[in-house]
């Protein structure tokens, strides 16, 4: 009833929706109505980093639903969970990540940044990479390399560019009228692609010589995806403006674009309100999420994601499987073709497997498990992928 429903009154992103019904979910696992569970290999597109319906993010929804759920437009009143949380963000971002802007999704989150950027340096060009993805909005959708999205939703913004990613000597189109560049720390819809040594530094250089701003859009490695709480907090630098959004909320909508005082305060006069919205930094969402970021770092997930980077590397190995790439637990498994990926797709959620594709590739699958996986469990899973890859490579699947 519930799945005819679906299809009739809730609107449709693709013909090929999965319409998998959840009655609940817990830990690692999503259950139908018929009891029928999956193992949940991608978070929720790297949302549920610790788990589904984890206690301490439940009991902290709890608390305060019995308090308030929205007082007023974002910036108007105190509430002290959103407080609390930018407080929080800041101290573990440090120096120049320590003005929060909260929205409700990463494409916002991205918007805000590049309107902001725009303003803080007067300047009107753009730049983005090929193979990115920011959001599906229509500025960010400007500067993103997802040439499939594209069809039928221009024109763009003017002003705007996609460099070719990982190539050092492309960066001289970085220049004095650029206002912004936006990069992923790693290329998620993508296929988890990793940016070469150095490169994601070289970005910042190159920003800092022509007084651009340097945008990192962490929405997907965010919150200990790679073993760091934010992927660049391995890398040596800090961006001008962080975007995240995903794992911030708990599993509640949340998006925040960071940055230091001065270029925020931008939105404060001539005009006033120079960036609003209703129900960014709800107080339930805010609170979700610093329950999420306090149990990521009270229960040291982050030292487990190497360990369990190696269990992936080690157990998704096949001769079907053309690669496995990425970092972490964000990873990518490709196939020769569209046509045996979509297969192996349809065989791991038959046999209790929740992956899922990525937006700019056809031969890929994701695979990132919460953080919270036990290295049984995820061998588990691992082994399971497995035969279902050859279940298709040696024509048994249905």
């Amino acid at each position: 009833m519930n799945r005819d429903l679906f299809f009739r009154h809730v609107a449709q992103t693709s013909p090929y929706t999965m319409a998998l019904e959840i009655d609940r979910a817990e830990g690692i696992y999503l259950y139908g109505p018929d009891g029928k569970r999956w193992i949940d290999f991608v978070s929720g597109v790297c949302v549920s980093n610790v788990g589904h319906n984890a206690p301490e993010v439940v009991a902290a929804i709890q608390e305060q639903a019995g308090k308030y759920l929205h007082t007023m437009v974002y910036g108007e009143t105190v509430m002290s969970p959103q407080v609390q949380y930018a407080r929080r963000l800041a101290e573990v971002l440090g120096e120049g990540l320590d003005h929060v802007y909260f929205g409700n999704s990463g494409a916002e989150a991205n918007e805000g940044a590049l309107k902001v950027a725009k303003r803080f340096t007067g300047r009107s060009k753009l730049i983005g990479f090929e193979n990115s993805y920011h959001g599906s909005t229509h500025g960010v959708l400007s500067v993103s390399g997802s040439q499939k999205l594209k069809p039928g939703y221009g024109p763009f913004l003017p002003d705007t560019q996609q460099l070719p990613y990982n190539d050092f000597e492309a960066l001289s189109a970085i220049d004095t009228d650029t206002a912004a560049v936006i990069i992923e720390a790693i290329q998620g819809a993508g296929g988890a692609v990793v940016p070469d040594p150095g490169y994601l530094q070289a970005v910042r250089q190159r920003c800092d010589e022509v007084g651009a701003l340097m945008i990192l859009d962490e929405i997907q490695t965010g919150f200990g995806r790679t073993g760091h709480l934010f992927a660049h907090q391995g890398l040596g630098f800090q961006p001008d403006m962080l975007t995240l959004a995903k794992a911030l909320g708990g599993g509640l909508p949340l998006g925040a674009f960071i940055t230091r005082g001065e270029i925020m305060e931008v939105i404060q006069s001539n005009p006033s309100l120079g960036h609003i919205n209703t129900y960014g930094g709800g107080p339930v969402s805010c609170a979700a999420g610093l329950a999420l970021l306090n149990k990521i770092l009270d229960e040291n997930l982050l030292d487990q994601v190497p360990a369990k980077e190696a269990i992936l590397c080690h157990e998704l190995r096949h001769p079907a499987i053309k690669l496995v790439r990425g970092k972490g637990l964000m990873m990518a498994v490709l196939f020769e073709d569209a046509d045996t990926t979509n297969r192996i797709l349809d065989t791991c959620i038959q046999h209790g497997l929740m992956t899922i594709g990525f937006i700019n590739i056809a031969n890929g699958l994701r695979v990132s498990p919460p953080l919270t996986i036990t290295e049984d469990e995820l061998r588990e899973s691992c082994r399971l992928f497995v035969r279902c890859v050859e279940e298709v490579a040696s024509g048994r699947s249905s």
